[in-house]
């Protein structure tokens, strides 16, 4: 059973392979289909959003807790770009979001595919338990489902995320939980039966979420320069498409990073004694 040293060992592969001029095009990719997409959006709502935004944030505790904090500590003018300031709060993690589930979608196959065709993994069988609608929909399904559940946990904990250190604690969590769940199963969706995919999800459970929480340590900076600068709010054009690109990278590296220790750990499965792998999936129900 791979341990450690294959988590370390897909690290590195992923390291080289996010370099590759291939990889750098399929994360610039999907951050152009989400960035024009949001870019659009924003052109339309921007201001009304901010209207909103205000008025209710005029009439919110919370709010009037941090204005007369800000003006303890000799910051005045609060009210000018707190509003702003939350909604990019809001905004982009939601964002993010919609460009994981993006990248999962278009990105993440490819990414399988290329992995797949390495000498290590040459051998391994394609398996499909349904049809190809069926599997769509099925990964569809899963992944909106998990990426609600994420969105709730934002919103939820968003309040908090001012608050060191929980700002550097919360979003790697919330993104590697759900990094992990989208990536395992869309890296094994091709390659692995159902069977195969709970054994090694039994198996590797805390390597797998170690990994997406490492993957979501990543995605700290932009998240740490949205909660902490006001630069942010000056070049808010500009820099909300650089940290888009920049999640879109650390999302093909997660991509990357999975797949070699995925399809590594079904490699060992398959050429594992049947006893043992009947005995791990007894254990796995």
């Amino acid at each position: 059973m791979i341990g450690f040293s294959g988590v370390l060992r897909a690290l590195g592969l992923a390291l080289v392979g996010s370099m590759h001029p291939r990889m750098l095009w399929l994360s610039f990719r999907p951050f152009l289909i989400v960035a024009v997409f949001w870019g659009i959006l924003l052109w339309f709502v921007w201001s009304p959003a901010l209207d909103y935004l205000r008025i209710f944030l005029s009439a919110s505790i919370f709010t009037s807790w941090i204005e007369h904090a800000l003006a303890w500590l000799g910051i005045e003018g609060s009210q000018t770009w707190l509003a702003p300031l939350f909604f990019i709060m809001l905004l982009m993690p939601i964002a993010a979001i919609s460009l994981l589930v993006t990248i999962t979608f278009s990105t993440v196959p490819a990414i399988v595919n290329s992995v797949a065709e390495q000498a290590a993994y040459a051998k391994l069988a394609i398996h499909l338990d349904a049809s190809f609608f069926a599997s769509f929909f099925g990964g569809l399904v899963y992944t909106i489902w998990s990426s609600l559940i994420c969105l709730v946990l934002v919103f939820l904990t968003l309040p908090v995320w001012w608050i060191p250190p929980l700002f550097a604690i919360l979003p790697p969590l919330l993104w590697g939980w759900l990094t992990m769940r989208l990536m395992t199963y869309d890296v094994l969706a091709k390659h692995a039966t159902t069977a195969e995919r709970n054994i090694l999800l039994e198996k590797y459970r805390w390597s797998l979420l170690t990994m997406g929480i490492l993957a979501g340590l990543l995605g700290v900076v932009p998240s740490f320069f949205w909660a902490t600068s006001v630069l942010a709010l000056v070049l808010f054009p500009f820099v909300s498409f650089v940290a888009l690109w920049v999640y879109s990278i650390i999302f093909v590296f997660a991509a990357l990073w999975f797949a070699h220790f995925l399809l590594q750990a079904l490699v060992e499965l398959r050429s594992a004694p049947m006893i043992d792998v009947i005995e791990a999936d007894v254990l796995g129900r």
